[in-house]
C-alpha cells in the first residue's frame, strides 16, 4: 500500500504543477493521528506545489487531502483493487453526516487511484469541513470515512501551505505544530480515521427490517459501523438494544439480533424483479426532522444493475433520503426484492453533467441478501411474485409497520477510538 500511497502524493502533483512531473517530497512533516503528510515540489523545476497528508482505512481505501499552492482542494482515494481507465470519469458519491449527497466525478490517475477536486467556497467543501464522517459510494461499493481530527488537520495542511510560500521548503518543519490558523476552516472536530479517545457521543439512523421469526433484524453496514450501541424499535414502540452479529462490508449488509422475536416477519423474494416493475420503499428519513413515523415512497425498477453497471444492484424510481438506508424495498405484493442502499442528488449531477436525472436510487438485489442470510445461517421467509398477489400500497405498508424498524447508532469517540487500534 505505501507504493499506492505516493503513487497518489504523485499523481496530485501532476494536477496542482504546471508541468508534468512526479512529486519530490515530503519536506517537513504534518502528524495528526494516523494522517502523514508534508510539502511537496515539482520533481523538474523544484517549485512548490501543494501539501498533501493522508491515512489508509480498514476497507483498504487510502484516502489523502491535499492543498495546492494556489489555494485550491483536492481529494486523493486509492485502492489497489480498483482497475480503472486514465481519462474517463469516476462517478462518485459523497455523503457527509447522512445530509444529501454530492454526486461528483473524479478523475483515474492510473489504474488505482483518482482525483476529486474540490472547489474553493463550495457547499461540498463547507459540508467536509464540518462534517464527522464521509460516505462514499464508488465501484458498487460504499466505503465509511471517519473523519475526527480534520479539525486539526485542515489548519496544518493551510499553515504548511502559508509557511513554505513565505519561507520556502528549506525551512519546513513540523507544521501540525502551527500557531492558531487564521483562515483556516471552521471545522467541528470531525470523525477521521485518526482520532484520539474522547467522550463525546455521535451515530445518526437508519432502517432495518425483522427477517426471521428469532428476531433477527437486517440493515446496511454503514449504518452500524463503528457504533458503541445500536438500538432499534418499530414505530410507536420502545427501543430495544439490538446486537451486531455479522456484517459484510462489500455488499453493505448487517445482521442484527433483538432480545426477543418480533410477531411479524418480512417475506424475501425468490425471483428476480424484472426492469418495468412497480416497488414500494419504506424507510425513516430525516427521522425527529420530519416526522418520527417511517414514510412511503413508490416507484419502479429503472435499471437491474447499478454505478458503473454493478450487478448486485437495482436501480429504483421511487424516493429515498439519507435514513432510508438499509430499508426494505417491495414488490407491489409485499415481498422484499431489495435493500435501500444509496442515492444520487439530482442537483448535484445536473451541476457537474448539465443534465437534470430524475429519482436514481440504489437498492442491493436480493440475490446478495439471501446469500449473506445464507452465510449467516439465518432461516428466513421467501415470497414468489404472481400477478395475482397484487396489493395496495396501503396494505403493504400496514404489514410492514409490524418489521420495519428505525435504527439508532451510537457511537463514542473513545469506541471509535479503540475499534482504530489508538
Amino acid at each position: 500500500m505505501r507504493v499506492v500511497i505516493w503513487a497518489v502524493v504523485a499523481a496530485v502533483c501532476l494536477l496542482v504543477s504546471a508541468t508534468p512531473s512526479s512529486a519530490r517530497g515530503p519536506y517537513g512533516s504534518i502528524t495528526v493521528g494516523n494522517w502523514k503528510g508534508g510539502a511537496f515540489t515539482d520533481d523538474k523545476s523544484g517549485a512548490f506545489t501543494h501539501c498533501s497528508a493522508g491515512s489508509t482505512y480498514q476497507s483498504g481505501i487510502f484516502f489523502m487531502v491535499a492543498i495546492a499552492e494556489n489555494g485550491s482542494w483536492r481529494l486523493g482515494f486509492a485502492h489497489e483493487s480498483w482497475r480503472l481507465t486514465p481519462g474517463e470519469a469516476f462517478p462518485l458519491a459523497l455523503t457527509f453526516d447522512g445530509q444529501p449527497a454530492f454526486n461528483v466525478y473524479g478523475m483515474p490517475l492510473g489504474t488505482t487511484l483518482v482525483n476529486v477536486e474540490m472547489p474553493v467556497n463550495s457547499n461540498l467543501i463547507n459540508q467536509f469541513r464540518k462534517a464527522r464522517q464521509m460516505t462514499a459510494f464508488a465501484q458498487g461499493q460504499l466505503f465509511q470515512f471517519n473523519l475526527n481530527q480534520t479539525g486539526q488537520l485542515l489548519p496544518a495542511l493551510l499553515n504548511c501551505v502559508m509557511s513554505v510560500k513565505k519561507n520556502g521548503v528549506a525551512s519546513a518543519g513540523e507544521f501540525a505544530v502551527a500557531a492558531k490558523p487564521v483562515a483556516a476552516p471552521q471545522a467541528a472536530p470531525a470523525q477521521s480515521a485518526p482520532n484520539p479517545p474522547q467522550k463525546q457521543a455521535r451515530g445518526g439512523t437508519g432502517t432495518g427490517f425483522v427477517v426471521s421469526s428469532t428476531g433477527h433484524v437486517v440493515t446496511n453496514h454503514h449504518v452500524i459501523d463503528g457504533c458503541s450501541e445500536i438500538t432499534g424499535n418499530l414505530s410507536g414502540e420502545a427501543p430495544v438494544k439490538l446486537r451486531l452479529v455479522s456484517s459484510d462490508e462489500t455488499n453493505d449488509l448487517a445482521l442484527l439480533q433483538a432480545p426477543s422475536p418480533f410477531k411479524d416477519v418480512a417475506k424475501i423474494r425468490q425471483n428476480a424483479i424484472p426492469v418495468g416493475n412497480g416497488v414500494v420503499a419504506i424507510g425513516y428519513p430525516y427521522h425527529g426532522l420530519l416526522t418520527s413515523d417511517f414514510t412511503v415512497t413508490t416507484g419502479i425498477v429503472s435499471s437491474l444493475s447499478g454505478i458503473l453497471n454493478d450487478t448486485r444492484f437495482l436501480q429504483i424510481s421511487a424516493a429515498v433520503q439519507p435514513g432510508n438506508s438499509g430499508g426494505p424495498l417491495f414488490d407491489l405484493g409485499g415481498g422484499v426484492v431489495g435493500v435501500v442502499a444509496a442515492k444520487l442528488d439530482a442537483v448535484r449531477v445536473a451541476r457537474a453533467t448539465g443534465s437534470i436525472p430524475e429519482n436514481i436510487n440504489f437498492a442491493i438485489k436480493t440475490g446478495a441478501l439471501r446469500d449473506f442470510l445464507d452465510n449467516s445461517a439465518v432461516q428466513y421467509q421467501t415470497a414468489e411474485w404472481r400477478d395475482a398477489s397484487k396489493r395496495e400500497t396501503s396494505e403493504i405498508a400496514k404489514d410492514a409497520r409490524g418489521y420495519t424498524l428505525l435504527i439508532v447508532c451510537k457511537v463514542n469517540e473513545q469506541s471509535a477510538g479503540a475499534k482504530r487500534g489508538n
